[in-house]
Formats: structure tokens, C-alpha cells, sequence
């Protein structure tokens, strides 16, 4: 049985995908489960919250191997020890922690401070371990659907700085392997696409996937932090946000790795793979 918590996240929903369709046991994990879960048939759906040692419990028993994935924010640090204290309880004997890119680098974005406590854990806990490091996921694209749907430009605070946009189906690609194969123990992987791409960069793709011109408008890192506030979002995660994107901005993310191709065996898919799948959302009519 593996457990993957964050199950009905971007990541987390297109694993439990994969491994269900391998035929695998799968646990899925979520803090509030629907009545029709989006799950596919036969995977095993529990209730369970990071603050609640029971369910926690009750979610590891008779575990293999867990996903350990956490919503980005301060919070991530309680989390990682909460879900690692239930499995080492348990005997679980993998854990796969979804991390990001940069984490314990100064020169990156303080974002990856979050998830150190938890892999320097990871690598303490006493189970055999792997960390991905993802870069920034072409579904936060989707955040430029209001914008787009009303043929505003797209906010840019992050000017030329370019990324190596990854799509979470191989982020999720890639933690299956991990997850079931028997060589990644004690290995980090950073999670790269195929090429580093700008805002402007992404834009244009995306304007292609929907058949429309679609522009920018840069913000500056005060009117960016003055939009995540109005937005209502944490003060922590909006420094952290807007730290992020000057380091992008100045060409602090600026990064490519093998290690899609090297676990998955095929090369990352390009952005434009990811926009053309979810071309609907940007209010484009069928093809």
C-alpha cells in the first residue's frame, strides 16, 4: 500500500492516477473527502489531517512507502514532522518528499526554507528517503485564467527572469517511479522542463494553445506583494512570494536538469504540452 497525502492536489491527484492504473494499492489522503472523490476506482480514500495524530495513524497503518506532500507555507515544517513521526510509528519504510527547487541554497528563494527542516528529517528518520525538488509548475499558469478569460495582460512581477517550467504530470511521473522502483533511495532530484522559459515566454505559448494574442503588464515587487495581500493570502507566504520573484527576476532560477529523463526515461514535456491539455480553462473553444 502507498499513501499520498496532498491527494486531491495538482501533484498529488495525477499520482494517485498513475498508480492506480498500474494496478498498484493506493491510499489517497485528504483532509475533507467528497462524495464522489476524483479518484479512480478501487483507490482506498481517507480522511486525514496533519494536525490529528489519530487519523494520521490511521492513514499509515499497513503502509509501504508515503508521498509526503504539504501545501507551500510555514506550516509545512509541522507537517513533514507530523507525517513522519506517524510513519516511523507505523513501519512504513519509504518516504518520498515533495520539496523545491533550491531548498537550502542561499542564494534561492527563502521559499525553500520551508521544506529543509523536513528533508534535513527525512534524511534523520531512519527510512529509506528520496527528495524532488521541483521548479516552478506550469499550472501556476492557471493563476492567469481571470485575467485572460477577460482579455486583460497577464501580470508579470518576475520581468525577463526565466524558469525551467516543469508540468506537474512529470513531477507525478516521476514520484510513481520513485515511489516503486527500488535504485532512488537517499537521492535528490531537481525537476526541471526542457527549457527556461520567461512570463512574456509562457504567455506567448499559451496564446498560441487558445488562438489569441495575449500580453503582459509588468508589477512592480511592491504592487505584486499589494495583490497577494488583497488576495487575502498569508504575510509570510507573500514575502516569501515576492523574495521569489525578484530571485527569478535577477536569473536566480535560471535552471535545467536531466533528472526528469534520467528517472522517467523520456524527456520533460514542454510548456506548451501543458497548454495545449488545458487550453479550455483560458476560454478557448474545442479544437
Amino acid at each position: 500500500m502507498i499513501l499520498v497525502t496532498g491527494a486531491t492536489g495538482t501533484i498529488g491527484r495525477e499520482l494517485v492516477r498513475l498508480l492506480a492504473g498500474e494496478g498498484r494499492q493506493v491510499r489517497a489522503m485528504t483532509r475533507q473527502p467528497t462524495p464522489a472523490p476524483p479518484f479512480p476506482a478501487g483507490v482506498d480514500v481517507v480522511r486525514a489531517d496533519f494536525a490529528d495524530p489519530d487519523a494520521l495513524a490511521r492513514a499509515v497503518a499497513g503502509v509501504r512507502a508515503v508521498f509526503l506532500l504539504s501545501p507551500p507555507g510555514p506550516w509545512v515544517v509541522q507537517h513533514d514532522a507530523a507525517v513522519l513521526a506517524a510513519a516511523r510509528a507505523a513501519d512504513v519504510r519509504t518516504v518520498v518528499k515533495l520539496s523545491a527547487i533550491g531548498t537550502g541554497d542561499d542564494t534561492l528563494a527563502k521559499g525553500g526554507d520551508w521544506h529543509l527542516p523536513g528533508e534535513r528529517a527525512v534524511r534523520d528518520s531512519g527510512l529509506g528517503w528520496t527528495v524532488l525538488r521541483p521548479s516552478s509548475f506550469a499550472s501556476n499558469a492557471l493563476q492567469w485564467v481571470r485575467a485572460i478569460r477577460a482579455g486583460a495582460p497577464v501580470p508579470n512581477p518576475m520581468g525577463a527572469g526565466t524558469q525551467g517550467v516543469v508540468d506537474p504530470l512529470d513531477v507525478a511521473e516521476v514520484a510513481a517511479k520513485v515511489l516503486t522502483g527500488t535504485d532512488h533511495a537517499g537521492q535528490v532530484y531537481t525537476l526541471t522542463g526542457p527549457e527556461l522559459l520567461s512570463v512574456p515566454d509562457q504567455v506567448e505559448r499559451l496564446g498560441q494553445a487558445v488562438g489569441r494574442l495575449l500580453t503582459t503588464a509588468e508589477l512592480t515587487p511592491t504592487e505584486y506583494a499589494g495583490q497577494l495581500r488583497a488576495a487575502g493570502l498569508d504575510p509570510a507566504f507573500v514575502e516569501v512570494a515576492v523574495a521569489g520573484a525578484r530571485l527569478v527576476a535577477g536569473g536566480g532560477n535560471a535552471v535545467l536538469t536531466p533528472d526528469v529523463e534520467r528517472v522517467t526515461g523520456h524527456p520533460p514535456r514542454p510548456f506548451t504540452d501543458w497548454a495545449g491539455r488545458h487550453r479550455a480553462a483560458f476560454g478557448a473553444g474545442p479544437e
